[in-house]
């Protein structure tokens, strides 16, 4: 595809390749096929310096069992724009029966195709309020690193679409093989969620002025005890109104709100600092130790001490 991530399609065809090399090494047939689909002879995907030449042409193709939709590069609408030719082909593949993956944000030209409408996916965490905005139709799974949904598959941000192939390599060969090319590959082959490399940014690009206040007096008091009383209060909106209101254009509840822009300023102090777990837990505005673990560990999908022995360079040994 013109305006894709080269490293992710060359990625992907290096694993299938070592699949059916692994499989050659104990005597079996190859599993896999692969080709590569281009509209034009010369594709000239987002990298500089590179250019690809496709397998087959879009007219020259049979019927698939696996489409993969390598992530776009630089602007999706140009990029889907450029790759439109592909969205017929594809969703006539899958009524013939071809399951459809997508990496990291190629999910945006999955949705183009329709195919995603009343499914479930994941993409890059850094373009899912993006995404939710432009396909408004399509449940985008929050930091999930792989998700699956009646032959659609998807993955999160940037490099877990290594995580998709290993998911793809356990349902067309099986898991004994997925385990072999993660450990030939060094990737954690359970790994959930990509929630511990999210950054939160809150979600202003809405219309609401009255919300986004409240937006940031939640962001410039996040070291505080504060109510969604004193929000409403705040911003001159009853109660009920302000959650419903806040839950729409942001969709996170206050409380959820909150706990987010508690957690990142927790993230950062963890990644910069020798601060000990309570202190931080104290500079964020939380007495309980406990509700502060949990939280954390619900936004991050690991704990207070795993964030920061990952993160924090300061306190590792030269």
């Amino acid at each position: 595809m013109e305006h894709s991530v080269v490293q992710a399609i060359a990625g992907t065809q290096y694993c299938f390749d070592t699949v059916n090399f692994f499989l050659h090494q104990q005597g079996k047939s190859p599993v896999f096929e692969t080709q590569l689909v281009g509209i034009s002879s010369q594709i000239h995907p987002g990298s500089a310096g590179f250019s690809i030449k496709p397998d087959v042409l879009l007219n020259q193709t049979g019927n698939a069992d696996l489409i993969i939709i390598p992530p776009l590069f630089g602007d999706f609408d140009l990029a889907i724009e450029a790759n439109k030719l592909f969205i017929p082909w594809i969703q006539s593949q899958f009524k013939s029966g071809a399951e459809i993956a997508s990496l990291c944000v190629g999910a945006f030209f999955l949705a183009s195709t329709g195919i995603l409408t009343g499914r479930k996916c994941s993409t890059h965490w850094g373009f899912m309020d993006r995404f939710r905005l432009q396909f408004p139709d399509v449940e985008v799974m929050d930091g999930s690193i792989v998700t699956e949904d009646s032959g659609v598959y998807s993955s999160g941000g940037a490099n877990s679409y290594w995580n998709l192939l290993l998911h793809l390599v356990e349902k067309f060969v099986d898991r004994e093989m997925a385990i072999l090319l993660s450990k030939y590959f060094a990737i954690d082959i359970d790994r959930a969620n990509q929630n511990s490399f999210a950054i939160f940014q809150g979600q202003k690009n809405h219309a609401d002025p009255q919300i986004r206040k409240a937006q940031e007096i939640i962001e410039e008091r996040f070291d505080q005890r504060i109510s969604i009383e004193e929000l409403a209060e705040a911003v001159a909106i009853g109660r009920r109104s302000f959650e419903r209101r806040f839950k729409r254009v942001t969709n996170n509840s206050v409380l959820e709100y909150i706990q987010r822009v508690k957690i990142e300023a927790a993230k950062r102090s963890f990644e910069g600092s020798l601060k000990n777990i309570n202190e931080v837990m104290f500079d964020v505005g939380y007495t309980d130790s406990k509700a502060f673990r949990m939280t954390f560990k619900k936004v991050t999908g690991i704990t207070p001490v795993e964030y920061r022995k990952k993160y924090n360079k300061l306190s590792r040994p030269n």
